[in-house]
């Protein structure tokens, strides 16, 4: 699985890449975790607002941090392919 945490390296876009990070370790979970600040290339996904996270190259959340719960939720469920 790769993931992507796009944001310009804010307090809430770290704050998400952490969340995911403690949501891969809880569920036991292996992925690529990567955070991109650079604005071209968060502009090539169509996000508009950050942090937006993307999981094997598609936009699953954008324009805030997520609960942990729906964090949970969304990550597991990618990894179910």
């Amino acid at each position: 699985m790769d993931i992507k945490v796009l944001g310009a390296g804010c307090a809430n876009c770290n704050k998400l890449e952490q969340m995911v990070f403690n949501v891969l370790a809880e569920q036991n979970l292996d992925a690529s975790v990567t955070h991109i600040t650079d604005f071209k290339e968060i502009m090539s996904f169509g996000v508009m607002s950050t942090p937006a996270l993307v999981i094997d190259g598609q936009v699953k959340l954008s324009g805030g941090v997520p609960s942990k719960v729906k964090l949970t939720e969304v990550i597991t469920e990618a990894a179910k392919g």
